[in-house]
């Protein structure tokens, strides 16, 4: 069934998080002392442009090299295993909650392999699924079942770089089950979108609870930002992201330069949470629709997003706080708040390394 875990016997293994995107690899290794948890070691690398492409690796000597690299700069600590859980890019999978009739886990494996082909845009064969059983009614006829199908080339792509680096591979879960795993608290049922801006591309999680109920990607995304800013205000793509860092848009209803020269992509991105958030709304018909939304990623640390997005779209915005599921005690986490939400999806992944099973 699945393609997500190797189980590998080891009572107490020891799994860091990898999360690969176009333009950045990150590493992130929590550990448990006693009660609390703490945060090993945790890193950011640049990926140079052209080495992974819309999540598809190119040069895969090149992404190794960079793998290697960001668990040599780790710290303060060392990253102490070679054991890895890693991201799989958003845009080459295809996540879907199906519904089929009450059966047992061991019978359900052909119905849902069925129910998935009419699912997706790829033939069955081409692809690795895996698929989990959603808590139910016990009244209800049909049973909710998270399936997921990932391109086999992009998954071999990807064991063949890990390897490559060194690495045995621990499972590879979708970058939106990881983000929920770190941004949303456990027990908690009503329904939020996650907001991820990166720096190439937005992707946008409806949630139940900690279920990724659909995903999309949208290609709002920081690069866009500084491509704007450097077009209209007349300065170098340094210079633009410097001038966005600092000033932001938190004048944004008094007249700002960067304002002006972002608005419209803004507008794009309000436009494409509105859609989606009618969407939930229509195909859920729950009575409580989705009143928050989750900023997380690098570009969601712009100035004046927070208020802007609360004006224009009237829910509840709030920063995400990857921290909310572990238990630091009376320390305070070694990454700050602002670089925190870079790391969402990173720590999600080590925290699934911290409770392997």
């Amino acid at each position: 069934m699945s393609f997500l875990d190797k189980n590998i016997i080891n009572f107490n293994p020891k799994v860091f998080g990898l999360d690969l995107s176009d333009l950045s690899i990150k590493v992130f290794q929590l550990e448990r002392e006693g009660s609390e948890d703490k945060i090993r070691s945790y890193a950011s690398v640049e990926m140079p442009l052209g080495n992974i492409e819309d999540g598809r690796i190119v040069n895969k000597d090149k992404v190794a090299g960079a793998i290697k690299e960001a668990i040599r700069k780790s710290g303060p600590k060392k990253i102490n295993t070679k054991k890895a859980v890693c991201s799989i890019p958003e845009s080459k999978a295809f996540l879907r909650i199906i519904n089929i009739p009450k059966m047992s886990e061991s019978e359900a494996g052909e119905a849902i392999k069925w129910e998935m082909e009419a699912n997706i845009p790829l033939p069955i064969e081409d692809v690795y699924f895996d698929w989990q059983f959603l808590k139910s009614d016990p009244a209800a006829e049909k049973q909710s079942v998270l399936t997921v199908a990932v391109s086999k080339e992009i998954v071999d792509d990807l064991v063949e770089v890990l390897e490559k680096s060194g690495l045995d591979v621990y499972g590879l879960e979708l970058e939106s089950v990881a983000t929920v795993r770190s941004l949303m608290k456990k027990e908690e049922f009503d329904p939020a979108l996650i907001v991820d801006i990166g720096a190439r591309r937005t992707s946008l999680i409806v949630t139940e609870g900690e279920v990724p109920y659909f995903t999309s990607s949208i290609p709002f995304s920081s690069e866009n930002l500084d491509y704007a800013i450097s077009k209209d205000l007349k300065l170098d793509k340094n210079e633009a992201e410097k001038t966005k860092v600092s000033h932001g848009i938190h004048n944004f209803d008094q007249g700002s330069p960067v304002f002006d020269s972002i608005e419209s992509l803004l507008e794009n991105l309000i436009a494409e949470i509105s859609k989606t958030i009618d969407f939930y709304n229509e195909v859920s018909k729950k009575s409580s629709g989705i009143e928050k939304i989750i900023l997380c990623g690098g570009g969601s640390n712009l100035k004046g997003l927070v208020p802007y997005l609360a004006k224009r779209l009237g829910k509840e915005i709030h920063m995400g706080n990857p921290w909310i599921n572990l238990n630091f005690g009376n320390n305070l986490p070694i990454v700050n708040k602002e670089s925190s939400v870079r790391y969402s999806t990173a720590v999600g992944l080590a925290i699934r390394g911290l409770h392997y099973d």
